[in-house]
């Protein structure tokens, strides 16, 4: 309850949260399941954060017995840490968060998922879905209120019955007491383009922001919010089309069978998968193959212009 307040006595040291993973993974193969296979992918460049090492491993013990739960006939548990730009056109939709660099740590399952509601009262205090006694419902709380600490954020995504992931972003530390670096866009980072471009996405906010985004980028955009939508659309649209943004996770038809109906039509259309799963999750689930342009949600103006501009010209 102390954490969940923001009342616990914390020690801020800067310290390399690769290490502290790393640390951790040998003694979460001790402690998971032997059904549940471990992967932890850490940046190569992964920046420094000013942190007490001590909570963030309550974080990542909380979440991997999370995750471990979820995962009732096996699975697979991933840690991944990288840095990671947030900028006003993300922000903007999440108050709490503010434009800069960060070190994200996510930690995401193959489990059984969870609904909207689920969501919403995730990290509620005492809020559980276990059977009673099966858990006290402050797992989550703990590890929100440590985040909050750290003056980070976290975010869920998740899909019923396609795993979970959980975000969290650190501001990143330049040197001793350092706060966030504010991070104003050079010009030269954004890449413009005028095709057009096939958008589709389940999340209204996100459909939104990625339809406003490129149309500031210049380009022609046509909008679906689910895969059945889009082939009607697609229909009636006699044009060409230069790229299809899509969700990977949809109800009804994932992303890459959306595209591969698509392709019948439009033998030359290039794709870019978008999801709130991170690239090694979304293999896991066997949804994309290796090696596709993928973007991963949250995403900066700037890596949606180069992402895109790299799937069109490819």
């Amino acid at each position: 309850m102390l954490a969940f307040s923001r009342k616990q006595i914390i020690e801020l040291k800067t310290v390399n949260l690769g290490g502290i993973i790393s640390d951790f993974e040998k003694m979460l193969h001790r402690t998971i399941r032997e059904n549940i296979a471990i992967e932890v992918k850490i940046s190569p460049a992964l920046s420094l954060i000013r942190a007490d090492a001590g909570q963030i491993e309550q974080i990542l013990l909380n979440l991997s017995v999370n995750a471990q739960d979820a995962m009732p006939d096996g699975g697979t548990l991933t840690i991944e840490a990288a840095d990671i730009d947030l900028d006003e056109a993300y922000t903007s939709k999440h108050p709490e968060i503010v434009p800069g660099t960060y070190v994200m740590l996510a930690v995401s399952d193959t489990g059984v998922g969870m609904d909207e509601e689920t969501m919403a009262h995730a990290f509620d205090p005492f809020f559980t879905t276990k059977e009673l006694g099966k858990g006290t419902g402050l797992g989550l709380s703990t590890v929100y209120g440590i985040v909050k600490q750290h003056d980070g954020s976290i975010c869920i995504y998740s899909e019923k019955n396609h795993g979970s992931v959980f975000k969290i972003f650190l501001p990143r530390s330049a040197g001793e007491g350092a706060g966030i670096e504010e991070r104003q866009p050079s010009p030269a980072e954004i890449v413009r383009g005028n095709e057009t471009i096939l958008l589709v996405e389940d999340n209204d906010m996100v459909r939104m922001l990625a339809c406003t985004m490129l149309e500031n980028l210049g380009y022609r955009t046509l909008v679906a919010e689910s895969p059945a939508q889009c082939l009607k659309l697609i229909a009636e649209y006699k044009d060409p089309i230069s790229l299809l943004l899509t969700d990977v996770v949809m109800p009804g038809m994932n992303g890459k069978e959306l595209f591969e109906q698509l392709r019948r039509i439009l033998p030359e259309l290039k794709v870019l998968f978008v999801s709130g799963y991170t690239s090694n999750v979304i293999e896991h689930h066997g949804v994309l193959d290796k090696n596709v342009h993928f973007l991963q949600k949250p995403f900066s103006v700037q890596t949606l212009s180069q992402k895109v501009r790299k799937a069109i010209d490819t």
